[in-house]
């Protein structure tokens, strides 16, 4: 099977390629802005690639940061490994710590969406001492308040998880992804939007269409695999990450997401944080920075700044 991608590069005005070996994964690495600028990191989720930060990199850019936005391990350009334990966020984590050093950034601004931001959260409590700030949207951090058994809020929760069911389940994935259920896939991605405009003219397939590679609807499967058998029952125990998150750290948070509680973001975070803000947003979904990239680009320079 073939590690590569089945689809040109899309090109943004202003943006290189890079490729560099981080760890020892082969990692793709859009780039942007001055080479003396004040680096920032911006960290993609599923089902996306780099190309999430079309409309942000530019402004960022002519703002005067150096703007690196990492394809993830498996995903858009960069390698796909084929372990389960490769995917575990942790390792993920890991993989974007091993590309600051390999880029030689002491120190960066970081940002992310979705699973990007969850590997942001654990890369800033990791290692705190090479997070300026963070800045993240829409996706839930790694912990989780223990809550007295709701049967309708376990169901509740239940039917928001189901698409991770299907895309952790060997067989399954592969055929929602590349197989007869793409239909269903993608209507899934447009319904899931609060505008699902944002998905014409290609884009949709821009992001989709890595999916047709093998390797790399595995890394959807093992992404998800480990979050639901491995991650998920730590996270609700409270033994995920024993460490608190120091990092200077605000969530955007669009509050007409189909697949995270704003309950969960909205709650108190001061056991697990100690500055740690939320911002949410009316009228956005889960995919915030695709539905809003102006209002992505305008809490990035202000929060950065």
């Amino acid at each position: 099977m073939s590690n590569a991608l089945l689809q040109p590069m899309p090109e943004v005005p202003g943006v290189e390629h890079i490729y560099v070996n981080a760890g020892g994964l082969r990692m793709h690495v859009a780039v942007s802005g001055p080479e003396d600028g004040p680096p920032v990191m911006l960290l993609h989720g599923w089902p996306q690639h780099w190309w999430l930060w079309r409309n942000v990199m530019p402004n960022l850019a002519a703002a005067g940061y150096r703007v690196y936005a990492p394809d993830m391990r498996g995903f858009g350009w960069s390698e796909a490994t084929g372990r389960f334990c490769d995917y575990d966020k942790r390792n993920i984590a890991r993989d974007f710590i091993a590309l600051l050093d390999t880029l030689g950034i002491e120190k960066v601004r970081l940002a992310g969406h979705d699973w990007g931001g969850f590997a942001g959260f654990l890369l800033s409590m990791m290692a705190p001492e090479r997070v300026d700030r963070f800045l993240v949207f829409n996706i839930t951090p790694p912990w989780l308040d223990p809550r007295p058994f709701n049967l309708l809020a376990a169901l509740k929760a239940l039917s928001r998880l189901g698409y991770q069911v299907i895309m952790s389940t060997p067989g399954l994935s592969r055929v929602a992804q590349a197989g007869i259920g793409r239909p269903f896939f993608k209507d899934g991605v447009t319904k899931g939007s609060k505008t699902p405009e944002i998905w014409g003219g290609g884009a949709l397939d821009t992001y989709l269409n890595q999916f047709l590679a093998p390797q790399r609807s595995t890394a959807t499967k093992f992404l998800y695999r480990n979050f639901l058998v491995k991650e998920l029952p730590l996270i609700q125990l409270g033994k995920y990450m024993p460490v608190k998150l120091t990092t200077r750290t605000k969530m955007v948070f669009g509050l007409d997401d189909v697949a995270i509680d704003p309950d969960v973001i909205t709650g108190d975070h001061s056991k697990y944080a100690t500055d740690f803000s939320v911002e949410t947003v009316e009228g956005a979904g889960h995919f915030i920075i695709d539905e809003r990239p102006e209002l992505a680009t305008e809490k990035l320079l202000e929060f950065f700044a």
